[in-house]
């Protein structure tokens, strides 16, 4: 997909989730045994056809660096383009962390001067989803939008919520509240890069930080905003507890079968571990194991991440262990 260029936010480190994250950025958060939370939708972007991602990281993203490298796992380690790394830092404040994403493309507007394809996908680095970005593509051209905005459906109040009329033209941005026949925002847009840097610019000069306030509501009667809904698995990791139910989601098999797709596969970076053993008398049920583990007792209901030992004698029951 020549035409499509990706951008992941990947500056934020969630301070709900604790212990977590307090040694790394959210988008390397270890999430179902084997990977982080990153590599999902860098592989949505590798999936599609996309080449180019620049990674918009601040503070604390060693871990993250440390993961992704050179993007050679995911065949975006290439002399021209490629996986690109941008270290930024808000242009009124460089202690603090920026306040929204036109803060964050603000800081990196050279680098999108630069970029060589029409249009640009915005995402957050750490959505858990498997989505069809030619697909949203396809559709953002077919529509004639200025900003395709990718929906789920629901409208629950605890995210950004959108109103659209029969043709998925979006009528209005809603950011607290139930709303009724609304969808929750997945905070993904296709734009072109010409209005990419026009909104930078203009946001920039008027000290606006938030893409949703300044440009999806504060904009909406100057640009035609549609609708994409994806009817997929999505979650967002926003706390300790959601964190623990969105990770025993897994053990579902549908759940599995709509996030693992063999003609989209999910990429991480390869360790190359030894298969897991599992010794004379051990039980694994309903579990996710990853490779380099040994399993000499009980497992059961849930996941354990690689290099874990499970005694003999020792019963696993309901837990995510790293």
């Amino acid at each position: 997909m020549n035409d499509l260029h990706g951008i992941l936010f990947a500056y934020h480190s969630d301070s709900n989730l604790g212990e977590l994250t307090r040694p790394r950025n959210t988008c390397s958060l270890p999430f179902g045994g084997r990977y982080r939370l990153i590599d999902f939708m860098l592989s949505s972007y590798v999936n599609a056809g996309i080449s180019d991602v620049g990674l918009i990281v601040h503070e604390s993203y060693q871990s993250l660096l440390d993961h992704v490298g050179s993007g050679k796992d995911w065949d975006l380690s290439r002399k021209h383009g490629g996986l690109r790394l941008l270290p930024s830092v808000p242009k009124i404040d460089p202690s603090r962390e920026f306040r929204g994403k036109m803060e964050a493309l603000a800081a990196i507007e050279s680098y999108v001067q630069r970029i060589r394809q029409e249009y640009v996908v915005l995402a957050n680095g750490a959505l858990i989803c498997n989505m069809p970005l030619g697909d949203v593509l396809e559709e953002h051209i077919r529509s004639g939008a200025d900003i395709t905005c990718v929906c789920a459906p629901g409208g629950d109040g605890k995210t950004t919520s959108y109103l659209m009329d029969e043709d998925g033209t979006i009528t209005d941005v809603v950011s607290r509240g139930e709303v009724r026949g609304g969808c929750d925002a997945l905070e993904v847009y296709i734009i072109s890069k010409k209005l990419l840097l026009e909104l930078i610019a203009e946001c920039d000069g008027h000290n606006e930080y938030s893409f949703h306030r300044a440009v999806l509501q504060g904009m909406k009667n100057r640009l035609k905003l549609h609708a994409y809904v994806f009817r997929g698995y999505a979650a967002r990791i926003m706390s300790v507890d959601n964190y623990y139910k969105r990770s025993m989601e897994l053990l579902r098999a549908e759940v599995r079968a709509d996030l693992f797709l063999p003609e989209r596969p999910i990429r991480t970076k390869d360790r190359s571990d030894a298969s897991t053993y599992y010794g004379p008398g051990s039980t694994c049920v309903n579990s996710l194991v990853s490779d380099g583990c040994i399993i000499e007792g009980q497992v059961e209901d849930s996941i354990i991440f690689r290099g874990v030992r499970v005694e003999k004698g020792a019963k696993v029951c309901g837990c995510i262990v790293m």
